[in-house]
This record gives C-alpha cells, sequence and structure tokens, in this order.
C-alpha cells in the first residue's frame, strides 16, 4: 500500500479521532476548566510513560521485524516473545502502582482523593499492554483497514465512554475514562487479531526467543528513553507553568499542545502505519533517499496548510473547542504552529533512527533535545512569559532539524 493510499485511510481514522477528541475536550472544558485540563494533561503524559514501560517498550520494534520477515515462523517467535515481556512488565508495574498509589496520586494530581483511579489502572494496565502489542502486530503485517477499523472503534467508544464519565463524575470521571478506555478496546483488538488468516494461537504462546529479545530489546532502549524523557519534561514544563504563572496558565499553554497533537495526528499516524514499516523494508540507499523524498513532497504542503488554517481561526477554534475562558491562549498559537511544522520536517528524517535500529544515536539525540526543550522553557517563561515556551518549542525544533539533516546526509543518504 502507498504512502497516499495509506494516508486517505488513515486520514478517515484521524479526522473521527480528532472530531470525538475535540467533542471530548470541549465537555472537559465545560466541567473542569483550564485547571482541569491541566491535571488531565498531567495524567495523560503518566499514562504514556506507564503504559510503554508495561509492554516492555518494544512496540517499535514489533512493527518493524513483523514487516521485515516474510517468514511466518520468525513472525511466530517476535509475535510470542513480545506477548511473554509485556505480562511479565505490566506485571510488575502494576504491583508498584498500586502499592504507591496515594504517593503517586499526590505527585501527579496534587491530591491523594484521586489514588482509586491508580487503583483501577494497576488492575487493567495489562490490557493497555496487550492492545499496544496487538495493534503493533496488525501495523507491522500491513493489515491497514483492521488496524484503521480497531482505531475508528476505539474513537467513537471513547467519545461516547468519557463523555458520560465527565458529565457524571467531571474531573474524576474524565480520570475514570483514562484508565478504562484503552482496556475496554484490547477486546476489539483481539477480535480482529483472531480472525486474521495468518493468526494462529501457538504463535503466540511459545515464550521467550532469546535472538528476538535481544532484537526487540533495542528498541526497547529507544522507547524507554522517549517514555521517560517526553511525558517527563512535558510535566516539568507544565509544573513550573503552573507553580510560577498559576495552574490557568498551564492549562491554556496545555490546550494549545492539546490541539497541535490532535491536527498533527493526521500525519503523525501515517507515519507510524505507513512510514516505519516502509522505511524498515527499503535496504537500497537510493530507494531510501527516494522515499524520504517523496515523504516531504506529500506530507509537508500538508502540515504547512493545516498549520496556516488554525492559525488564521484561532480564536473560534479556542471558542468552538474550549470557552472564553481559555482566550488567553491566543497569543501561543503562532510559534507553536512555526513548531509544529519544523517538528514534522524533523520526524521524517529522524524515523530512520526508528526503522534502521540506531539505538545509540537516537538515545542520545533524545536525551540532549527533550533536555533542551526543558532547559528553553524555563528560561523562555522565565524572561518572556507564558509565551516564552512556543518560542522554546520552536527553537528546539529547529536545532533539532539541524542535527538530524547533517547527520543522515552525511551518513545515510
Amino acid at each position: 500500500m502507498t504512502l497516499i493510499k495509506t494516508s486517505i485511510l488513515t486520514a478517515i481514522s484521524t479526522i473521527i479521532r480528532i472530531l470525538s477528541g475535540f467533542v471530548i475536550n470541549k465537555i472537559m472544558a465545560m466541567y473542569v476548566g483550564p485547571s482541569g485540563i491541566a491535571f488531565v494533561g498531567q495524567f495523560r503524559n503518566f499514562i504514556s510513560m506507564t503504559t510503554t514501560f508495561s509492554n516492555g517498550a518494544i512496540t517499535q520494534g514489533i512493527v518493524k521485524y513483523t514487516a521485515e520477515y516474510q517468514e511466518i515462523e520468525k513472525k511466530a517467535k517476535i509475535f510470542s516473545t513480545s506477548v511473554a515481556i509485556s505480562i511479565i512488565c505490566s506485571a510488575i508495574i502494576a504491583f508498584f502502582i498500586f502499592i504507591f498509589k496515594d504517593y503517586l496520586s499526590e505527585l501527579v494530581l496534587k491530591s491523594k482523593a484521586y489514588s482509586d483511579v491508580f487503583t483501577i489502572f494497576a488492575v487493567t494496565v495489562f490490557l493497555f499492554a496487550l492492545n499496544t502489542i496487538f495493534l503493533s502486530i496488525l501495523n507491522g503485517q500491513k493489515e491497514i483497514k483492521k488496524f484503521i477499523a480497531v482505531n475508528i472503534s476505539s474513537s467513537l467508544f471513547s467519545l461516547f465512554f468519557t463523555s458520560f464519565l465527565v458529565y457524571k463524575w467531571h474531573l474524576h470521571g474524565a480520570l475514570y475514562a483514562m484508565v478504562l478506555n484503552q482496556s475496554i478496546i484490547f477486546f476489539i483488538t483481539l477480535g480482529f487479531v483472531v480472525k486474521s488468516n495468518w493468526f494462529k494461537l501457538e504463535y503466540f504462546i511459545k515464550g521467550i526467543d532469546k535472538d528476538s529479545f535481544v532484537k526487540l530489546m533495542k528498541f526497547s532502549m529507544m522507547a524507554v528513553t522517549s517514555a521517560v524523557m517526553i511525558p517527563t519534561s512535558q510535566i516539568i514544563i507544565r509544573d513550573y507553568i503552573g507553580s510560577n504563572l498559576g495552574w490557568n496558565s498551564s492549562g491554556y499553554w496545555q490546550g494549545v499542545f492539546f490541539i497541535s497533537e490532535v491536527y498533527l495526528m493526521v500525519v503523525t499516524t501515517s507515519l507510524s502505519v505507513y512510514y516505519l514499516p516502509r522505511l524498515s523494508e527499503i535496504q537500497d540507499k537510493q530507494e531510501l533517499k527516494q522515499e524520504i523524498i517523496n515523504g516531504y513532497k506529500i506530507i509537508m504542503p500538508i502540515v504547512i496548510f493545516l498549520a496556516f488554517m488554525i492559525f488564521v481561526l484561532k480564536k473560534y477554534i479556542i471558542l468552538i473547542l474550549f470557552s472564553k475562558e481559555f482566550l488567553p491562549m491566543v497569543e501561543l498559537f503562532k510559534w507553536q504552529l512555526v513548531g509544529d511544522v519544523i517538528k514534522i520536517s524533523s520526524w521524517l528524517l529522524a524515523y530512520l533512527m526508528l526503522a534502521k535500529a540506531m539505538t545509540k544515536l537516537f538515545i542520545i539525540s533524545e536525551i540532549l533535545f527533550v533536555s533542551s526543550w526543558v532547559i528553553l522553557s524555563i528560561l523562555g517563561v522565565k524572561y518572556f512569559g507564558l509565551i516564552g515556551v512556543t518560542y522554546a518549542f520552536s527553537l528546539n525544533y529547529f536545532l533539532y532539524f539541524i542535527f538530524v539533516f547533517i547527520y543522515f546526509r552525511r551518513k545515510v543518504l
């Protein structure tokens, strides 16, 4: 399947996901306000970090080797190893979440009143882990239609389920929804996997294969780095804004960051569904170069157009997605959107690190540039106020783009 066809299918899924997200966000804005939005962002980052550990941080490796291997015997070793790793890791994570639920509630959400949410998360985290494992297998098998169907089902279920819980229990309901959504969606994903013509139960219960384990661990090291650095950096930045400018200001930044994440899903979903498996299977340097050039020709005009439209319509977007209470975030759009364009430009090259398992380079660059983002954000807020966090975002991705461009032009392309 080509990038264009994949992009069309993923665009349909992403549009549904975006619309669902917008409705959910509007309901949250109405019932929990700017500070509540900030705490939802904190908890979302915690879940992101925790679920990555719960599946051993091997999902990108599953996509790569499932796409790369042709023999089902080799694929089966990856499937079985990944399931075993996921079960073991999620059991360990669940134990620690349950034991430290009060402390985590106070640390992440500034109150022990939400410790019951962490208890539920501890019970269901293994379903989160297995869901991502099976989705990665569908992706690697290039069963795009099934992959899209699961994502659409997930978006629609989340829309109604989350909306009901937020309406019923406000912030508490939003947190409940976040720990239950993917757990329930797991059973839908499982249904699609079981119905695949390549599926056999024996492929998933052979235990850990040593060679597959070593290969997946290379990706685990990369994913763990991202899982720790990115959510932690956002938590630090959000907490710094909240402590120095107030939690409403933190909510404004979370709001504009949410808009960036949502509209860029049109692009990032295509990259993960098509781009990573495609770059993984290409061995010829000239073909690899052409694929990246095609990516720029197709992806960048879309990103620039979307960013421009959001900038033009920013006030209407705030009023539609949030409320008048969030209008102060209008000043954050310009440099956030500039940063988004530079971000995708750099990611089109940076995906080579994942596709070619460049573990050392990935870890070094991730630590370096996520750390610089935190430092630049703190300095930006200190000297320029809230808008300084968007200056930092754009500048950091500009530096990252220069880094990946120079490296891959010399070493790979």
